[in-house]
């Protein structure tokens, strides 16, 4: 096995799984992530994608965690308009999310790390999170604060020499850089345009959908992405993470 594989449940074994937890693997990281459109540009799983990426990552950061597979799809109803996004109710995803956490409980993992990464399934993550703390033994640690995801993602684009600012991220600069860093093959340069620029009501967003402001499904100028700010915004959100999982581990 590669040591990308060494941290990613789903590809292992399950006497390896066994063997991790008894030398000393406890905590799990959980990305609950979407299919959704993303421009013409991004593959409908971006957030799948990003979810894998930054669990694994954080993982092999933390060195005694895995990566579980990244829930799929999520709460996504504001980009049925567009083909090729599925969706789910919240209650479904939440369900969902109670189920993987359980069954991760029952195998022994001490500490389940909850990290939403599209913006509609921050809220159902947060809301059933403590629900689930009071029913496990593991301890649960819900990475869902969609302002401070936002943030981290445009600090990182700046961190980059990249100077686009935006309080609403979708497929535009830092989505696109993201999916650049982890294989440039999955972003069709010849079909990136830009999509509605300026100040953006998110209540609109998902009260009459994206296609009600953005024809395309882009929000900013996904031109200015390039995969080394990609790299730089994975490595930031990465790095923030592990802090605070290390932070309340040592908490309990």
């Amino acid at each position: 096995m590669s040591s990308r594989d060494l941290f990613s449940l789903e590809e292992m074994a399950w006497p390896e799984v066994e063997s991790a937890l008894q030398n000393g693997t406890r905590t799990v990281i959980v990305a609950v992530g979407a299919i959704e459109q993303h421009g013409p540009h991004l593959p409908l799983n971006m957030d799948t994608l990003d979810g894998d990426e930054l669990s694994r990552r954080m993982a092999a950061e933390l060195g005694d965690a895995l990566a579980a597979p990244t829930i799929r799809p999520g709460c996504s109803g504001h980009h049925m308009e567009f083909p090729g996004t599925i969706t789910v109710p919240p209650e479904t995803l939440m369900d969902v999310i109670r189920s993987y956490c359980r069954s991760l409980d029952e195998h022994g993992f001490e500490h389940i790390v909850l990290v939403p990464t599209h913006g509609g399934n921050f809220g159902p993550v947060r809301t059933v999170a403590p629900d689930i703390a009071r029913k496990l033994d593991a301890t649960v640690i819900s990475l869902a604060d969609l302002d401070e995801h936002m943030q981290l993602l445009n600090e990182g684009l700046s961190e980059a020499g990249i100077e686009y600012d935006q309080d609403v991220i979708h497929a535009g600069a830092a989505e696109t850089a993201i999916v650049l860093a982890i294989g440039d093959g999955l972003v069709r340069t010849d079909q990136i345009e830009s999509g509605l620029e300026g100040d953006i009501s998110p209540a609109r967003l998902l009260s009459d959908g994206f296609k009600s402001i953005t024809e395309n499904g882009v929000l900013g100028d996904p031109a200015k992405a390039t995969a080394e700010a990609g790299e730089v915004i994975i490595q930031n959100v990465v790095e923030t993470y592990v802090e605070q999982v290390k932070h309340e581990r040592d908490a309990v």
